[in-house]
């Protein structure tokens, strides 16, 4: 008798294909059943539906999909058993192999039967409740007698209150993404291998706005692994397609669509639907070099017909949001929707791959402005780091224009304009000398003809310059923006041998001040710069495989989110989890420091906390815990200022993983409803695991035993009002099919993860605090990880601001609404 997954395992080559092996099924902990629906773009698009029981997952393949209309019959085509671990498979199988295309978790949950399953199933007539993240609801599935090389089954939903008819409303249309990891399948056949390339990217609705990554100006080519393109003289312009409508949009938001019809029109013709590309507007001379001057003629005449877009950067493309992924698979992305483009107004920036110092050198010798560096494996932060970086071949930036001289001789217009920067440090304006050469005749009358008009009486400087420097000048508000190349400044700040290239409009002139380079060392070892003097052995030691992640990167995790981390170790005894050999190896639990040499450290004996504990309240600390690989970081729910009362009580929801996410955020809810009535203020985090976490702040007034016995008390009450849902008994077999709301992290030296810490599961989530109002809009507790935190937390506010400042205890009519008076 052949084994249930021989056919499985016999069709694939696991060297090759990144599903998961036939491997015999250990012994799993006590779930529900479970149910996928894997959505397939094989040769065919269709939707593989599959059951567990008995150990594996029965599997039948739906070319349409399923339909909520019990009126539809949809043809399910028995196939192979899998694996249990596939229920959970998404990616790409490789072209030459079976089933080879993209896969992705169209729908998850758990599955009841109605009656003996096996005997059903035995039978071919199998009718059971669905409880997913997009289905529900009492389905048929019967075999026929259909001729066909495999059995042909039909997937029929009952005619209950979930029944939807067909005309009104097709789910596979309506839902058509992930519910693992909100991956879409990409639309566009130009891109038809970039799954594989770019990892699938997570779906995310077209953003309104997206900022540019800006690049940092250094001094010199830094170590490490760079690309390098071309400095281009032009305007930065990101370019939105919405629902195929083309916009472009300057730094600073404006809204130039109208004055390139031409670069719309070739962006449209690409056949996009949504997406974000960024790149440059360039006019070029005979030379091939661009020519800013040049650039801004065509847009005071209102001739576009000699613009060319050089397009470098694709953050986002068909639903998906690429920004996290690397700047080379980005790239690759661009250069392939590109191929085909016939339009002479939009370029690929191709990247070089001689020596950096050569180069540069020839960069310099054709006239171009400098090099653009990259570095590889970096996201598109949306901000200045030094993850790109400037090389320029003369000094050249923009400078304020706050006046005019009279011309002289036969000059018309105006002799020199002044120019001043912001001061960095208290943000007023400074005089930075003039320009007085670089102007054809013709931007002497139209930029004199956008002067007058900003002519004031008094200098807006507060130091003007005094003297012949001051004889003569027209002031002007500061709105105007030049861009002036020159040869050296003063130590007074004085630009010497300045050229004027042109007027930018695509930039604030609050935002012009002096821009500095970088040292060449400090740009190549960021983003560790936050590291200080740590000393960090095998960096490149791949921690989780999966993602690539190294200990470099752990390291540059912590240094990045430590300020917002450190708050949550402020004096509060923690707990290591270690991962020496990474997420392949052993893990180690560690409560106290021990022979750890982690720097400033602070210890604790077990006559003075109850047990033996360690505190690390410094970026030092918590980065030497980094070097001695630690993962994650568990907290008490006291503080050192009194270890035998808690400021806190924590709930943490842990569901049977067999349960759909909606599942999770229903119990939330009911939860913070409980609460609420209870008249506690509640903070809510992710867990990055399955669950959600609930911290209540609590003024330091009771003991343990006390906070312990009220949440135990309260997390009965939740389970006696929804014992269908909700358990208040540990234990895997106390869970199946429910949530386990987890009250014993209470007791005294128990712990929870910290915010913001890593957690030690494949991908490296993160534990993150939430809105409340962000709770419906949450896909899964590991929606955040090491590689796309840093957006979130350049775009939202502290959501536990309010944590330190909260004061509540536990009340007599607390108790008594629980039964504890």
């Amino acid at each position: 008798m052949a084994k249930p997954l021989q056919e499985y395992q016999r069709k694939r080559d696991f060297n090759a294909t990144p599903e998961p092996a036939a491997k015999r099924n250990r012994a799993r902990r006590a779930h529900a059943l479970q149910y996928c629906i894997q959505k397939h773009a094989a040769s065919h698009l269709h939707y593989d539906f599959r059951l567990e029981l008995d150990g594996t997952l029965k599997s039948w393949a739906i070319p349409k999909g399923p339909s909520l209309d019990p009126k539809v019959r949809r043809l399910a085509v028995h196939v192979e058993d899998h694996p249990l671990d596939y229920a959970d498979f998404e990616g790409h199988i490789p072209e030459g192999h079976y089933g080879a295309g993209d896969v992705i978790v169209w729908d998850r949950g758990i599955w009841e039967p109605e009656g003996d399953p096996r005997e059903a199933y035995a039978k071919g007539k199998l009718r059971f409740r669905l409880q997913g993240e997009k289905l529900s609801g009492v389905w048929n599935l019967f075999r026929t007698h259909l001729a066909g090389k495999k059995e042909q089954w039909m997937l029929v939903k009952a005619n209950d209150p979930q029944a939807r008819n067909e005309a009104d409303y097709r789910i596979v249309d309506a839902l058509p993404d992930s519910v693992l990891s909100e991956r879409t399948l990409l639309p566009r056949r130009a891109a038809k291998q970039a799954p594989k390339r770019l990892g699938m990217a997570q779906a995310q609705a077209l953003p309104e706005r997206l900022q540019p990554q800006l690049a940092t100006l250094v001094d010199s080519p830094p170590g490490g692994d760079w690309c390098y393109e071309v400095k281009f003289d032009g305007y930065r312009i990101m370019a939105q397609i919405a629902a195929g409508k083309v916009r472009l949009f300057t730094r600073n938001g404006h809204d130039w669509s109208a004055k390139m019809p031409q670069q719309v029109a070739a962006l449209q013709a690409l056949g996009l639907d949504s997406a974000w590309l960024d790149g440059e507007m360039v006019v070029v001379d005979g030379n091939g070099v661009a020519d800013f001057q040049a650039l801004q003629n065509a847009f005071d005449t209102e001739h576009d017909e000699p613009i060319t877009y050089y397009l470098f950067d694709l953050p986002y493309l068909g639903g998906r949001d690429l920004r996290s992924l690397p700047v080379q698979d980005r790239r690759w992305a661009l250069e392939r929707l590109l191929e085909h483009n016939a339009s002479e107004r939009l370029k690929f920036s191709e990247a070089f791959e001689q020596p950096v110092d050569s180069l540069l050198d020839s960069a310099c010798r054709l006239g171009l402005e400098g090099l653009i560096g990259k570095r590889l494996g970096s996201p598109y932060s949306g901000r200045r780091s030094s993850d790109w970086i400037k090389l320029k071949c003369k000094q050249r930036q923009e400078f304020v224009i706050v006046g005019f001289t009279e011309p002289k001789g036969s000059r018309t217009g105006f002799g020199a304009l002044l120019l001043a920067l912001h001061d960095p440090d208290g943000g007023q304006l400074r005089y930075a000398g003039k320009v007085g050469t670089g102007f054809s005749a013709t931007t002497l009358d139209t930029l004199h003809a956008r002067l007058a008009p900003l002519e004031i009486s008094q200098p807006a400087l507060p130091k003007p310059p005094t003297g012949a420097e001051a004889r003569g000048v027209h002031w002007l508000r500061p709105q105007l923006l030049a861009e002036v190349a020159y040869a050296q400044m003063t130590r007074e700040g004085i630009v010497r041998h300045s050229v004027f290239h042109g007027l930018r409009d695509d930039k604030p002139a609050t935002a012009i001040d002096l821009e500095r380079a970088m040292p060449a060392k400090q740009a190549a070892k960021a983003p560790l710069d936050a590291l200080g003097t740590l000393r960090l052995t095998h960096p490149e030691r791949v921690i989780d495989a999966t993602c690539g992640a190294t200990k470099r990167q752990v390291a540059a995790y912590y240094a990045q989110v430590a300020d917002w981390l450190l708050p949550q170790l402020k004096h509060r005894p923690v707990a290591l989890v270690r991962a020496p050999d990474g997420l392949g190896g052993e893990l180690f639990f560690q409560k106290n420091a021990g022979q750890l040499p982690i720097p400033q450290v602070v210890s604790y004996t077990k006559a003075q906390a109850g047990q033996a504990a360690m505190v690390l309240n410094r970026a030092d600390s918590l980065l030497g815990a980094v070097q001695m690989n630690m993962l994650e970081l568990h907290t008490w729910n006291a503080t050192d200022k009194d270890f035998q009362r808690p400021d806190r009580f924590v709930l943490d929801l842990d569901p049977d993983p067999a349960l759909p996410w909606k599942a999770m955020l229903e119990a939330t809810q009911l939860t913070l409803a409980l609460l609420d009535e209870l008249g506690l203020k509640v903070f809510l985090k992710t867990s990055g695991g399955k669950g959600m976490h609930l911290v209540v702040p609590l003024t330091r007034r009771a003991g343990w035993d006390e906070v312990k016995d009220f949440s135990h008390a309260l997390v009965e009450h939740m389970a006696g009002l929804f014992p269908d849902r909700l358990s208040a008994v540990s234990g895997p077999k106390n869970r199946v099919g429910r949530i386990f709301i987890d009250y014993l992290r209470n007791g005294k030296g128990a712990t929870t993860v910290a915010a913001y810490s890593l957690r030690a599961r494949e991908g490296l989530p993160v534990s993150v605090p939430i809105w409340r109002d962000e709770l419906p809009l949450l896909k899964g507790a590991n929606q955040w990880n090491i590689d796309n935190l840093r957006e979130r937390l350049a775009e939202v506010d502290d959501p536990w601001a309010e944590m330190t400042t909260t004061r509540q205890s536990i009340t007599q009519r607390m108790r008594k609404q629980l039964g504890l008076a």
